[in-house]
């Protein structure tokens, strides 16, 4: 599942694992200012294979999958909380 921040990261996370499979930069729309980078929702299409994102920079986006992506060009880039308390 996608998290955004208000930076305009997109962090894509397996939810069963926990893992962040990949991690991503939005661009502002020409004549913004870089602080309008900012995602404030994220949500998939009908047919789940798009990304549809609305941004401070007043626009909408539509995202789709790197179908060329691998494990060595995406790696999963996971380090659990040495810490891990159980209760």
């Amino acid at each position: 599942f996608p998290v955004s921040g208000d930076n305009g990261s997109m962090w894509f996370w397996d939810w069963k694992s926990g893992h962040n499979s990949q991690q991503s930069q939005t661009i502002v729309q020409p004549g913004s200012l870089d602080s309008e980078a900012g995602i404030y929702a994220l949500t998939y299409d009908i047919t789940g294979t798009r990304l549809i994102s609305c941004e401070a920079d007043k626009t909408i986006k539509m995202w789709k999958e790197d179908e060329n992506a691998i494990q060595e060009t995406h790696p999963l880039n996971f380090r659990p909380p040495k810490d891990i308390r159980r209760f």
